[in-house]
């Protein structure tokens, strides 16, 4: 078991060579098993545009705050908009009552919607609601747009290497993820102003609720940590160009927790590197399409045992997850 999260150069996956994938796949498996986090190197991904993303963004959460919520998140269970500080406690998810989060975020979902009932009918229900784009910063949407789908082939080429490291084929997932409903969330951790309240962090203990989550962001005070199998908090490296990736409930789900999501928080700032502290992170959580069913997957369960989880979908895990993380604003 790892008691810390470990680099891994996933480049030889994209190769023809089966051995390397084989071999690509098991260190992201040791991975996954060990600690469900790792740091990506030789991603692919053109460190432009994230640039670009990340300043259209911090150009975006400098606006006033009355231009940002005029493209406010429309409901509990519309993952779309802008949702401002303390709006949401990530730790509610699993049932505890802690304050709002320390951050603020903007939030799309997938950017290439077809036609057709699957996307617009009463089954779909808000996973496929339109995106919310504010009107300045004006090259805000068309990077989301490129950033998301970046991020999909990605997450493809991810979910490829979980199914080898699984022993299943390699385009297992391939026909459960082609119409995903993901999002794109990027965060803004400000820097803190006043002292927080009682068990108040940046981001409070929680796990991700779907396959996969791609996360890139800034080292600054009051990171990102996670729960290692000892029960202690470890500190994310953060590597140059390089994405941190971790596993939702639904892969847990998926693997009757013989992966399991961890428990991860954003910590605040020492008090002496507040000014300091501002913090950007930029997040894709990969989920499945809504109605792919989730259930333990072949040899996941030994005999006589019956699985941890009951079935579901995609669609409906993550439903119930958004909803609940709501904080009502204060009357």
């Amino acid at each position: 078991m790892l008691r810390d999260v470990p680099v891994i150069d996933i480049a030889p996956f994209r190769t023809r060579d089966a051995a390397a994938k084989q071999r690509v796949a098991a260190k992201v498996g040791r991975a996954v098993d060990g600690i469900g986090f790792l740091v990506i190197t030789g991603h692919g991904i053109d460190r432009a545009l994230v640039d670009q993303v990340r300043d259209v963004s911090n150009a975006f959460f400098d606006l006033p705050e009355a231009e940002k919520m005029r493209v406010a998140r429309p409901g509990p269970d519309i993952a779309r908009g802008y949702i401002p500080l303390e709006a949401e406690s990530v730790g509610r998810s699993r049932g505890v009552d802690v304050p709002g989060d320390l951050n603020e975020s903007l939030m799309v979902g997938p950017v290439d919607v077809g036609a057709g009932d699957y996307f617009h009918g009463p089954a779909a229900g808000r996973h496929f609601h339109p995106n919310l784009w504010p009107q300045r910063p004006a090259e805000l949407k068309p990077l989301y747009e490129a950033y998301f789908r970046a991020m999909g082939t990605l997450a493809s080429e991810l979910m490829a290497m979980f199914a080898l490291a699984l022993d299943l084929p390699e385009d297992f997932f391939a026909a459960k993820i082609d119409r995903h409903i993901s999002r794109f969330r990027v965060r803004n951790y400000p820097a803190p102003l006043v002292p927080p309240k009682p068990g108040q962090l940046r981001a409070g203990a929680h796990c991700d609720y779907g396959s996969l989550t791609i996360l890139r962001t800034e080292d600054k005070p009051g990171g990102l940590q996670v729960m290692n199998v000892d029960g202690e908090w470890r500190d994310v490296p953060i590597v140059p160009d390089c994405f941190i990736v971790n596993i939702g409930e639904l892969m847990a789900r998926w693997t009757n927790d013989t992966w399991r999501a961890t428990l991860h928080r954003v910590v605040n700032p020492p008090e002496e590197k507040a000014a300091g502290s501002r913090r950007l992170s930029l997040v894709f959580f990969h989920n499945p399409n809504y109605d792919a069913p989730v259930a333990a997957l072949p040899g996941t369960v030994k005999p006589g045992e019956t699985p941890r989880y009951a079935p579901t979908t995609s669609g409906e895990h993550l439903r119930a997850q958004f909803t609940r993380t709501q904080v009502a604003p204060a009357m």
